[in-house]
């Protein structure tokens, strides 16, 4: 048929016909020209691509503690009294001996005063028991010379008995022949006689004498025992002196140690003592200052068979702290021990960390978050998380070879290395895994790979 027949009847029909026929042929021209495109492939998708990397990872593990002060020292009183004063601002920094606060300490000098009083007056009789030894002293050498002279006078009266003993026992006989006179017979009888009373008397002058030095004696000695009481009585004048000024020095209530002095708990004028409950205010030493947190019994277990199985470990584990307000506390510490137990209601053991603190900024009670590098995976693989699609529980990684065709695979993961997990299973190094337009491609088909950032594809720093 010739196109000029298809228009002919054109010229006997309505113009508003006209126009329908000439659309219903356009569409038809169309349609024969689109069926030329119909059978192409659609293009390639495009996906961004990162290679698998393998280095040495650690591993760190976040615990949630307080801190602690290094030391906290309760101050209490250690006498009883009333409370004077307060010698230290609230809060500020002490040092060792500083003056935190003041008790009444008139009673206390008083005390001091009369053991004073006590250790002078038993100095004094010690120096009296000490001369009554030189006067006891001086009465047994007296005695004693006193018996020396009484037997030597019984000695000389002894002599002068013998003599008129001779001289009876030769007048006897003499008397008797006539040869003398009875008077003089008479005379030498009674001279003897008195001279045998002479020796008695003498003996008995030096038993006198010999009494007086047993009494002189068991004065000595007793003068001996009244010098070591009174020294007894200065040592315990001395005692109680020692005492009265360490409680007079008591009612000066001093800090120990430096650091940070709390709120006091008393107020002046109170009554205060050292059986009180709660203690006259707080002093922590903050720098270095410790974090305590628990970790689990079996973490803890991990980390001695370590140590067991490599005696070169290093003990020391560096920690890292985080503040309350997500901020990292730019002083590292490090683990410095572990409770003598496990808490048998939660299976926790408590560690403790230490932190320099060299402005003061951290205070014991405060919220703490520990990160500790507990181990590190040698040769360890790393993706990116974005690149691992979580299928009914089954962890799948888009993989392209390297003809550009994406082939999926299950993949076994580890921990998570910030934004990037570690795989033990379905990948190796240097492969190239899709980070970007997974959901759009399937296994076996071809990609295009678009370009990959520096950023996206570097692994964590060490």
């Amino acid at each position: 048929m010739k196109l000029s027949s298809l228009f002919a009847p054109a010229v006997r029909v309505a113009p508003a016909l006209l126009s329908l026929r000439l659309i219903v042929i356009g569409v038809l021209f169309a349609g024969c020209h689109g069926s030329s495109t119909a059978g192409q492939p659609p293009p390639a998708p495009v996906v961004k691509v990162t290679p698998v990397i393998e280095q040495d990872v650690p591993i760190s593990v976040e615990y949630v503690g307080s801190l602690v002060g290094f030391i906290n020292a309760q101050i209490r009183a250690r006498v009883a009294g009333h409370l004077m004063s307060q010698n230290y601002k609230e809060g500020s920094l002490v040092k060792p001996g500083d003056l935190l606060f003041q008790v009444d300490p008139r009673p206390f000098q008083t005390a001091a005063d009369q053991a004073d009083a006590k250790l002078l007056l038993a100095q004094s009789q010690l120096s009296q028991a000490k001369a009554q030894v030189s006067a006891s002293q001086a009465q047994v050498e007296q005695a004693m010379a006193t018996v020396v002279q009484d037997e030597a006078q019984v000695k000389r009266a002894e002599a002068t008995q013998h003599q008129t003993e001779l001289d009876v026992g030769r007048y006897t006989p003499l008397a008797q022949r006539g040869s003398v006179s009875q008077q003089e017979l008479d005379n030498a009888v009674q001279s003897n006689l008195a001279n045998l009373a002479a020796v008695a008397a003498a003996r008995a002058t030096v038993l006198n004498a010999q009494a007086s030095v047993t009494q002189a004696r068991a004065a000595l000695e007793k003068a001996h025992a009244d010098v070591k009481t009174q020294e007894a009585n200065i040592a315990a004048a001395r005692a109680a002196l020692a005492d009265a000024r360490l409680n007079l020095g008591y009612t000066k209530v001093s800090s120990p140690i430096a650091g940070i002095a709390g709120f006091r708990v008393a107020n002046i004028g109170d009554y205060v003592g050292p059986n009180d409950g709660t203690p006259l205010t707080t002093v922590s030493q903050v720098d270095p200052i410790y974090a305590e947190f628990p970790i689990s019994e079996q973490r803890a277990l991990a980390v001695f068979r370590r140590w067991d199985a490599d005696p070169l470990a290093p003990r020391e584990i560096e920690l890292e702290l985080i503040l309350a307000d997500g901020s990292v506390y730019p002083h590292p510490g490090r683990a410095v021990a572990l409770d003598r137990q496990v808490d048998i209601t939660s299976g926790t053991v408590l560690a403790r960390g230490v932190f320099p603190n060299p402005g003061n900024v951290l205070r014991p009670g405060q919220y703490a978050k520990v990160r500790a590098v507990v181990e590190v995976k040698k040769s360890a693989l790393l993706i990116p998380q974005r690149a691992v699609q979580d299928v009914q529980g089954v962890h799948q990684v888009a993989v392209v070879g390297p003809d550009d065709t994406v082939d999926i695979r299950m993949v076994k993961v580890d921990v998570r290395v910030g934004s990037l997990w570690t795989v033990t299973e379905g990948l190796k190094p240097g492969e190239r895994v899709v980070v970007e337009g997974g959901d759009r491609v399937r296994a076996g088909q071809k990609v295009r790979l678009a370009a990959t950032t520096p950023a996206e594809s570097s692994a964590p720093a060490k």
